[in-house]
């Protein structure tokens, strides 16, 4: 894997601003959206805390029934549906916003280099739609974003970075969706306390691996978006000089 040779510009032809070497498009900012995102992200994480507290209350007060009190048992239902509520309404617009600074930073990944990205941009957005393919595609966009915002190296050479951040994130994603949908699906069988007990337990999991996953889609957005903040080397500015006279 390498960067397209990062030639020199046409004769009498100096680079514009912006554009880089390999012919990609001019680099466009993602750290406003990667703010407005972490924002997001972080009152994701406070309401997967809200919802865990009130999973870990409704799993004791269903263990204790004997004891428990109807204005308990009507407390705990109440705080285990508006924080169900309050997780829902965040979801949507995080997922807008993820999406378009997904897309945003796919399109700069062609800013510096050309040879990276085997999927089109238009799949920072598609991949999420495909049912099955959004378990595996949309990893492999960021992977290849994160690869390609790579600055080189002073020598001119391919400078590696872990994908580490980017495994781990995803690995946690898939695994709260997984442990996200057999909790909905316990729930929803669920008539005895027991099973209700179960299907309450599976989805306090849930919540801790979202808030997990929460974290580290954060450490994800704002390193991508620092990486992307450099425009690609050499000619991060424009010559201010006249054009190279060359002769016929």
């Amino acid at each position: 894997m390498s960067h397209i040779p990062a030639g020199p510009p046409p004769p009498g032809f100096p680079p514009s601003e912006g554009f880089p070497p390999t012919g990609g498009p001019a680099l466009r900012p993602t750290w406003g959206l990667g703010i407005a995102l972490t924002v997001l992200l972080c009152l994701v994480i406070a309401t997967d805390a809200l919802a865990l507290g009130a999973d870990l209350n409704m799993r004791a007060v269903l263990g204790s029934l004997a004891t428990t009190t109807e204005q308990q048992a009507h407390r705990a239902d109440t705080l285990y549906g508006v924080t169900a509520i309050l997780q829902g309404t965040l979801v949507i617009p995080t997922a807008v916003v993820f999406i378009i600074w997904f897309h945003r930073s796919r399109k700069n990944a062609e800013h510096y280099t050309r040879d990276v990205c085997t999927l089109g941009s238009g799949w920072a957005i598609g991949s999420w739609f495909i049912p099955i393919g959004n378990l595996w595609l949309p990893f492999r966009v960021a992977k290849e974003t994160w690869q390609s915002s790579a600055q080189s190296a002073p020598d001119g050479s391919w400078r590696k970075v872990s994908i580490m951040p980017v495994r781990a994130w995803w690995l946690l994603w898939v695994l709260t969706l997984v442990i996200g949908r057999i909790a909905n699906k316990l729930y929803e069988k669920a008539e005895l306390p027991d099973t209700i007990r179960v299907a309450v337990t599976v989805v306090a999991l849930a919540d801790l691996l979202d808030i997990a996953a929460a974290v580290l889609a954060i450490l994800f957005v704002r390193k991508l978006s620092r990486m992307q903040q450099i425009p690609a080397a050499p000619y991060a500015v424009a010559p201010t000089g006249p054009a190279p006279y060359t002769s016929a």
